[in-house]
């Protein structure tokens, strides 16, 4: 018996246009990258494609060349890790020049055919990761012929602590990006992730890149989740057993019955994604009620206390993500981690089932 991931296309659509009305004036991108978030970057991008999104963003070449081949051309796709001049062969992609060198590499080969090389400038305004630096600013800003030979048609930050809407971080950002944006030649912007869209004004420009909140995650963690549930993953009872008080379950005799209990095994575990760190803290929903996780989560089982589900047979399947209680963002919570990884480790056994309408 093979666990289920259904996958609400339409509500992801429908995340999509809100955070479009949101970013008006502004473009809104879909940010497509692991896999579409784990869910299917192909499958998405059409579905968002035939909505009327025209920009999106991966983060290897790789992504980007499977994108492409998924939704035709047209669309801007932006590689965020970059890629060397030609290496995108025909799939027509634009790569993010993360640091000086990238810039002139790419404006040389614009040169030497004749032309101008379409790209995305990325500046690095708190992250420390990528993106071109002071020194590199400083040096654009007294030579512009450096970036003869590109067609810039953005130049973008990342927000470091935007889910966090009091940070100072934020802020900071927002100024570093303007000082940076001054000293450069003329063109568009991009600024705000998903959190990002939802701190005012001062973070708005011509094009946004929500990821998560695309998914379903809650790109405002201190408040109620403005965005549509978008997986669920329900997964079938392959054993029920009757155990006395006293009975260990599972590896390292983790728990202890403490009362006479009925223990459900089901197919899945961390091989599957189903995180480990939700040993002892997990649930999942069966017809509206929640049933705890018992015992440490394995590679490929993970059992669960459904004594007060007495109606419950083998076969019959617990939601695991997705009911009441255990969206993403409540996994993450009780595993230490963020909505982020509860997506993007979903594995590749799970029969997909795409709602299309």
């Amino acid at each position: 018996m093979t666990a289920t991931l259904t996958i609400d296309l339409p509500a992801i659509v429908a995340n999509w246009r809100d955070l479009a009305a949101r970013g008006a004036p502004g473009a809104v991108a879909g940010v497509v990258k692991a896999d579409g978030y784990g869910l299917g970057a192909a499958e998405v991008g059409r579905a968002l494609r035939a909505a009327g999104c025209r920009h999106f963003f991966v983060a290897l070449l790789e992504e980007g060349i499977a994108l492409r081949a998924a939704i035709g051309p047209g669309p801007m796709i932006g590689v965020l890790g970059g890629f060397a001049p030609g290496e995108d062969g025909d799939a027509a992609l634009t790569p993010v020049l993360n640091a000086l060198g990238d810039a002139t590499a790419h404006a040389a080969a614009g040169r030497a055919a004749g032309g101008a090389r379409r790209a995305i400038l990325h500046v690095d305004t708190g992250m420390a990761r990528l993106g071109l630096d002071g020194r590199d600013l400083a040096r654009v800003s007294a030579d512009p012929g450096l970036l003869a030979g590109l067609d810039l048609h953005y130049v973008m930050t990342h927000l470091a602590c935007a889910d966090e809407a009091a940070h100072p971080m934020n802020a900071a950002q927002a100024a570093r990006f303007a000082a940076a944006c001054a000293g450069l030649p003329k063109m568009r912007r991009s600024f705000a992730n998903s959190s990002g869209m939802f701190l005012g004004a001062d973070f708005a420009s011509d094009l946004a890149r929500p990821g998560c909140a695309l998914y379903g995650i809650n790109p405002t963690p201190d408040a109620p989740n403005p965005m549509r549930p978008v997986v669920r993953l329900e997964v079938p009872v392959l054993q029920l057993r009757q155990i006395s008080p006293g009975t260990p379950v599972g590896y390292g005799a983790a728990w202890t019955a403490p009362r006479p209990t009925q223990v459900a095994t089901v197919a899945a575990g961390y091989a599957d994604g189903y995180l480990r760190s939700l040993s002892g803290r997990g649930v999942a929903e069966f017809r509206g009620r929640l049933v705890p996780l018992i015992g440490r989560v394995s590679m490929d089982l993970t059992t669960f206390d459904v004594t007060d589900c007495p109606e419950i047979v083998v076969g019959d399947r617990l939601t695991l993500i997705g009911g009441a209680g255990c969206q993403p963002d409540a996994l993450a919570a009780l595993s230490s981690t963020i909505g982020y990884e509860i997506l993007t480790s979903l594995g590749a056994r799970y029969a997909r089932d795409y709602v299309r309408a």
